[in-house]
C-alpha cells in the first residue's frame, strides 16, 4: 500500500513512542531508454539514455549546510553529519533498485530540513521520457510515492520534495516538483545559501 503526494500536499513522518524515527529511504527509480527509437533517436544521441542524479540539500540545527550528492562525490554519512548518506550512482537506470538517500530519522533533533532533487547528468532534458518516481518509506508507515507529473520543463534540475523538522519528534514532507536550470538557482530559491562551482564526476 503506497500514498501518492500531490503537489503541495505535506504529510508528517512521526516518531514512534518507544523508538525513534529510523531510517528514512528516499529511492529513485527512471526509465533509461527512450521506448520509441524513431523521432527521439536524434534527440537522445542514438542509443545514449538518460543518467538521472539522485541528492539533497541539508541544513542541520548547528548551522552546517552542504549537499549530498554523486557528483562531487559527496556521499555523506548515516551515523555522523550530515545523518544523510547516497548508496551510489546508478548510471544507466537500469539498476532493479535504483539510486537510494537515506536520511537517519533517529538523528532528527541535529536536522533542520532536508531538500531532495534529482537532475539530468548526461541526456536530453526529457522528463516526461525519464518518467521517474520517487519512493520514501520509514519503519511502520505507508510508502509515500512522489511522481514527477509535471513535464513542461526543459530545466535539468528538479526539486522534489523537503523535509522539515517540526519538533524534533515529526518530519513534516511536502511534494515540491519545481525545475530550476542548475544547482545555483534552486539554493537561491529555497534560500540555503551555498557557494557552488562546476564539477563533474
Amino acid at each position: 500500500m503506497a500514498i501518492s503526494l500531490q503537489k503541495g500536499q505535506k504529510v508528517s513522518l512521526k516518531k514512534k513512542a518507544s523508538a525513534g524515527l529510523g531510517e528514512i529511504l528516499v529511492n529513485l527509480n527512471w526509465n533509461s531508454r527512450p521506448q520509441n527509437q524513431g523521432l527521439l533517436k536524434s534527440l537522445f544521441g542514438g542509443q545514449q539514455g538518460i543518467d538521472l542524479d539522485l541528492g539533497c540539500l541539508f541544513e542541520l540545527k548547528d548551522g552546517r549546510k552542504g549537499a549530498v550528492q554523486a557528483l562531487g562525490n559527496s556521499f555523506g554519512s548515516l551515523n555522523q553529519p550530515p545523518f544523510v548518506s547516497l548508496d551510489g550512482d546508478d548510471r544507466t537506470g537500469a539498476a532493479a533498485a535504483g539510486e537510494n538517500l537515506r536520511i537517519n530519522g533517529n538523528q532528527i533533533s541535529d536536522i533542520r530540513r532536508v531538500l531532495v532533487y534529482t537532475f539530468i547528468y548526461e541526456g536530453v532534458a526529457s522528463w516526461q521520457q525519464a518518467d521517474a518516481t520517487v519512493t520514501i518509506r520509514y519503519p511502520g508507515a505507508e510508502d509515500l510515492v512522489v511522481k514527477m507529473d509535471d513535464y513542461n520543463s526543459r530545466e535539468k534540475m528538479c526539486a522534489l520534495a523537503l523535509f522539515e523538522n517540526m519538533n524534533d519528534e515529526t518530519f513534516s514532507v511536502e511534494k515540491i516538483v519545481q525545475f530550476y536550470d542548475g544547482h545555483a538557482t534552486m539554493d537561491r530559491a529555497f534560500q540555503w545559501g551555498l557557494n557552488w562551482r562546476p564539477g563533474r564526476k
